[in-house]
C-alpha cells in the first residue's frame, strides 16, 4: 500500500508501516513502553524483539489487504519515526466503523503531532475508506489522550464498564465516536 499522508503546517506525515519500519519501530515501543504501560495491555516479553515486530507489521499488512485494519507511522520531516496510529476492527456491511488508537514519542507530546494525525486518518478513514464512524475507548483518567480527541471533534458516549484488560486488570473505559457528516474535512468532497 503506498499511501503518504502530509499535514506540512503540523510537520508529519503518515504511511503505512513496512517492514523495513521494524527496528524503528521496536525502538519507539522500547522507549514508551513504560511511560504507556498503564494505558496499554501488558505485552509479554517477545513483544519487544525485532521479530515479533516484524511480524505485527507484515500481520496488518495484510490486514490492510483485507480491509480488515490499517496501521500507520507517524513521522516527522525528517523521516524519523515518532509515533503510531491504527485504525482497526473494520466493520463494513450495515456497520461502516471501526477503531482508532495510537501512541507517541513522550518527546513529541504536546506539539500537536497527534491532533494533526488524526486529522489525517480522519480524513483518510471517511474520504477514502467511505467508512460512516471511527470510535476511540480510553482509560477513564488519560486527560491527554481526551483531549486530542475532543480537539477533532469526537464526542464522549458512555463508560464501557470492565472494556479491555490493562496491566492484567479489567479496565473501564470512556468511549468516544465521530460520524462522516460530523467531520467537515470528510465532507469537502462531497
Amino acid at each position: 500500500m503506498n499511501l503518504t499522508f502530509y499535514d506540512t503546517i503540523s510537520g508529519i506525515y503518515l504511511r503505512p508501516l513496512q517492514k523495513d519500519d521494524s527496528r524503528s519501530l521496536l525502538d519507539l515501543r522500547i522507549l514508551t513502553r513504560s511511560v504507556y504501560a498503564a494505558y496499554e495491555p501488558r505485552q509479554y516479553e517477545s513483544f519487544y524483539t525485532l521479530h515479533e515486530q516484524q511480524q505485527l507489521i507484515l500481520r496488518r499488512i495484510h490486514d490492510a489487504e483485507n480491509d480488515h485494519a490499517y496501521m500507520f507511522g507517524i513521522f516527522n520531516m525528517n523521516g524519523k519515526l515518532i509515533g503510531q496510529i491504527t485504525l482497526s476492527n473494520v466493520v463494513r456491511g450495515v456497520g461502516q466503523f471501526a477503531d482508532v488508537g495510537y501512541f507517541i514519542d513522550p518527546e513529541e507530546k504536546n506539539k500537536g503531532y497527534m491532533t494533526a494525525a488524526l486529522h489525517l486518518i480522519l480524513k483518510y478513514s471517511f474520504q477514502s475508506l467511505a467508512l460512516h464512524r471511527i470510535q476511540a475507548a480510553i482509560l477513564l483518567d488519560n486527560q491527554p489522550s481526551r483531549r486530542v480527541l475532543e480537539k477533532v471533534g469526537f464526542q464522549p458516549e458512555g463508560i464501557a464498564r470492565q472494556f479491555i484488560k490493562i496491566n492484567d486488570q479489567w479496565q473501564d473505559h470512556q468511549t468516544f465516536a465521530i460520524l462522516a457528516d460530523e467531520y467537515p474535512i470528510a465532507n469537502t468532497s462531497k
